[in-house]
């Protein structure tokens, strides 16, 4: 089994999340919990962010849009290109993919969770 000390799994406050069964599990795996607090967005910021982008880059600038299947292939592209050649100027420049990368060739100690 792979090592998952050091995870973090966030989530919001909702019921699923914030049961019993569920926190004794991530314990007994060494899985941080963090649990956003109710009525506010902080734990939020970062994906509306990247919503926001999404719709205004994409879903905006190309619509209207015929069919689901349009969207979806779009959303596709799209994600491929933020992840892996949209420099990011909070990673010295880089996409998130290469910064990634150069994470682990410097830090080479730290294990990934196998999916």
């Amino acid at each position: 089994m792979t090592d998952l000390t050091g995870l973090i799994h966030h989530s919001d406050a909702g019921s699923r999340y914030v049961s019993l069964a569920l926190t004794e599990r991530l314990a007994a795996l060494g899985i941080r919990a963090s649990i956003g607090t109710v009525a506010d967005a902080y734990d939020n910021a970062m994906a509306e962010s990247t919503i926001g982008l999404f719709k205004t880059e994409l879903i905006r600038r190309r619509g209207p849009w015929r069919t689901l299947d349009d969207v979806e292939i779009a959303t596709l592209e799209w994600v491929d290109w933020f992840n892996n050649r949209r420099l990011h100027t909070e990673l010295g420049d880089t996409p998130p993919a290469e910064h990634e990368t150069n994470h682990y060739r410097q830090n080479p100690a730290v294990v990934t969770a196998e999916t």
